[in-house]
């Protein structure tokens, strides 16, 4: 077969329902896109899905998810692996490539509860749950009055966590209720100025070898331009300012009338201080957009938060 018609394609994936469904997703548009290539999963469990006790930011960050998958492309099994882009280290080692972003699902945060309709819907005292202090930060924030817990688990640990009434509410990226068919449990969809979404949220990503120029080929067609140039965006503001699980920093990136238009936070985990930045430049120069934002936020104050959390 030619490079254009691989023969076999192995994806390297989480073994959660959402990595799996994700898999199988991207599994089933190679297949359409390869007639007679045969794609087939290699389900992995990665240290953050073990990890389930201790917040993120406490065991080595998102990079937890991936390190195992990685792996598995540098020693062969694997020729492919598919990621959630806000679960991807901004900065990746240069034997690893992200040749292929997909279009996106919505981005924006789900609001998860049986008893009320929205944050501002609840009562003092009340309990949120959540395993990210961007999100907490920014509850903190606007609704002082509330709770903030941890909360660690896959989607489905999550939600039975609230339903058994550990937690009031939860808060869960829309995109994975979505493509699970759960979206009947998304009380409503958080705006971006409620909650401003994490770098890559709602995004696929799938990552190969740089070696690799005959799998980056076979994954060309599944190219979103806009989505990508949203998300390299998204992800140079993170990188500029070392954005990790450690740091509560949020960036969000729109295509208007063919302009990106660009958001960005960054705060202190309790919500006492956040800085804000947007800008809006052309789709071709998204990570210098970025980097830039990153540069306004630094301006405005968050450099005084980032090296008090360093």
């Amino acid at each position: 077969m030619s490079q254009s018609s691989p023969e076999r394609i192995v994806i390297a994936t989480r073994e959660s329902r959402l990595a799996l469904w994700q898999a199988e997703h991207i599994k089933a548009r190679l297949e359409a896109l390869h007639p007679g290539c045969r794609v087939e999963l290699l389900g992995m469990t990665t240290r953050g899905d073990q990890i389930l006790d201790r917040p993120l930011a406490k065991v080595g960050g998102k990079g937890l998810f991936v390190k195992e998958l990685e792996t598995a492309l540098l020693d062969g099994r694997a020729d492919i692996a598919v990621h959630s882009m806000k679960d991807v280290p901004m900065v990746m080692e240069p034997e690893f490539a992200l040749p292929c972003i997909t279009a996106r699902e919505v981005p924006l945060d789900a609001f998860v509860s049986s008893r009320y309709e929205s944050l501002a819907d609840m009562p003092p005292g009340a309990v949120v749950g959540t395993s990210s202090l961007r999100r907490e930060s920014q509850i903190h924030a606007q609704y002082p009055f509330l709770g903030v817990t941890s909360l660690r688990g896959n989607l489905d640990t999550r939600l039975r966590k609230l339903d058994e009434g550990q937690y009031d509410a939860i808060i869960l990226a829309a995109a994975g209720l979505t493509r699970l068919g759960l979206g009947e449990r998304i009380r409503s969809v958080m705006p971006a100025e409620v909650s401003l979404p994490a770098a890559g949220q709602g995004a696929l990503g799938i990552e190969c070898l740089s070696a690799r120029a005959d799998v980056i080929g076979w994954l060309q067609p599944l190219v979103d331009a806009d989505t990508t140039a949203c998300v390299l965006a998204e992800r140079a503001v993170a990188r500029a300012l070392a954005g990790s699980c450690e740091v509560p920093l949020g960036a969000y990136a729109v295509m208007r009338e063919g302009r990106l238009w660009l958001r960005g936070f960054v705060a202190r985990p309790d919500g006492s201080t956040i800085v804000r930045a947007e800008r809006e430049g052309a789709p071709a120069e998204a990570e210098a957009l970025g980097r830039a934002l990153a540069d306004d936020l630094r301006a405005q104050g968050a450099e005084a938060i980032l090296a008090e959390l360093g």
